[in-house]
């Protein structure tokens, strides 16, 4: 595997390993700041829940951006959704791409569901994912239809419900989130821990009913030894 340049962890008081940890179980598992505290004091490591909050948004998005050029190139039909998200008490749109193995392409907070938040959407996929899918699936929304022909004119689209549940069953970890961390505070809030979420739960999640137990222990080993290289835990061989 290639390289990783992992995070500096210059005038922490804590080591890579503490920190690293709580930012994995943060975004692993459907646990609130101060579960994660609760778990750390557990292992006799004494840290507040703040604490926690500001390595997660510190290098929460180091991690998941190492984890993204790492992995592969995205598939050739990207599956499209938007979903409402309660943010301060008020509703926004939750916009997410993902492509046909289930891999997050990526995400986007934003006010509105029409033609303008959609080929903002699709212009921000073509820059994150450097490629042209052949096929978009989307719901019925028509601001989809719009965007593309401006966007991707030579893309196929297909607009059915029933062919996106996909991109539909990739929000529910999300939702678990929302509900744990009782809303987010703000769209840029939300943004910055949806981003990272998408990349590092995912990467601890892998398609466990087509392994065999002896494979599923092999994968995630192979992961949690990316994980420690790109937290800076160990190096690369």
């Amino acid at each position: 595997m290639d390289s990783v340049q992992a995070p500096s962890y210059r005038g922490y008081r804590y080591p890579p390993e503490v920190i690293g940890h709580c930012v994995w179980l943060y975004h692993r598992f459907t646990l609130s700041l101060r579960d994660v505290q609760e778990l750390m004091l557990e292992r006799g490591v004494e840290i507040t829940y703040e604490t926690i909050r500001q390595w997660s948004m510190t290098f929460g998005p180091d991690y998941a951006a190492a984890l993204r050029r790492r992995s592969p190139r995205p598939g050739d039909k990207w599956h499209l959704d938007e979903v409402f998200i309660r943010i301060n008490g008020e509703l926004k749109y939750l916009w997410r791409a993902v492509d046909q193995d289930g891999g997050v392409l990526d995400i986007l907070v934003q006010n509105r569901r029409d033609r303008a938040a959609a080929r903002r959407f699709f212009r921000k996929l073509r820059k994150k994912t450097a490629s042209v899918p052949r096929v978009v699936i989307t719901d019925k929304l028509r601001s989809y239809g719009a965007a593309l022909r401006e966007t991707m004119p030579s893309v196929e689209h297909r607009s059915h419900q029933k062919l996106n549940n996909r991109a539909e069953n990739s929000h529910q970890p999300t939702r678990e989130c929302e509900r744990a961390m009782k809303g987010f505070r703000s769209a840029a809030s939300a943004q910055r821990f949806l981003g990272a979420f998408s990349s590092i739960s995912p990467h601890f999640r892998p398609r466990r009913h087509l392994l065999t137990a002896r494979d599923y222990r092999q994968e995630m080993t192979e992961r949690f030894t990316v994980w420690n290289q790109v937290t800076g835990v160990s190096t690369p061989a």
